[in-house]
């Protein structure tokens, strides 16, 4: 009887053993398993801040691109290119010295252009046989942005004739970079001498005061 006794003291206690093992370790395993949930979470939120936040920069950075391009011609309008002839409307004033003129280009085209160079600038005079072509300055010609309405302006510099002289009643204005002239009419008188014509000179587009 005593045998049985302690034969079912001890099976008891086994079971107990087992069962608490038992326990034990499924409350580790849960542990465990939330705790590698809780980091693919983390995980997961970093990772999208992350992305989220390159784009933005990225797409932040491409639209500042486009708009200083945008912005960086005619007045705040994006240019349509070179300026044409037939969209420029074309005026002469006697400048302050002696013996220059000023010619004033004005857009009239409704979009914004661009001109950079120097005109071309043929003088007529009754006296002479042909054309007189004016030469280039040393002059630096500026990229010029005109928006519609907006007017720029280039000199030519002769040598005026203080009597008699040759007697120049139009001039023919090509703008840089074009093919098609622009006849406009003036009363000048050039000084008549030995290189007089290598003293008609132009300068580039944009230079001088406005």
């Amino acid at each position: 009887m005593r045998t049985k006794t302690l034969t079912l003291a001890a099976l008891t206690l086994a079971a107990g053993l087992s069962l608490t093992a038992c326990q034990g370790g499924g409350d580790s395993a849960a542990s465990t398993t939330g705790s590698g949930t809780s980091s693919s979470s983390a995980g997961s939120s970093t990772s999208g801040d992350s992305g989220a936040s390159d784009e933005k920069a990225s797409t932040g950075d491409d639209d500042a691109t486009t708009t200083q391009s945008a912005e960086g011609s005619g007045n705040g309008q994006i240019t349509t290119g070179t300026c044409k002839t037939e969209n420029l409307d074309f005026s002469t004033t006697h400048g302050m010295g002696e013996g220059m003129l000023t010619i004033r280009l004005k857009n009239t085209g409704g979009d914004a252009c661009t001109l950079k160079g120097f005109p071309g600038v043929d003088l007529r005079s009754q006296d002479a046989s042909g054309p007189l072509s004016a030469q280039r300055s040393d002059l630096d010609a500026p990229v010029v942005n005109l928006a519609d309405g907006e007017t720029t302006r280039f000199t030519l510099h002769y040598p005026q004739a203080e009597g008699s002289g040759a007697y120049v009643s139009a001039i023919e204005v090509t703008p840089p970079n074009e093919t098609h002239s622009k006849a406009l009419p003036v009363s000048l008188r050039l000084q008549i001498a030995d290189g007089a014509d290598q003293k008609v000179v132009v300068d580039p587009v944009g230079t001088g005061k406005q």
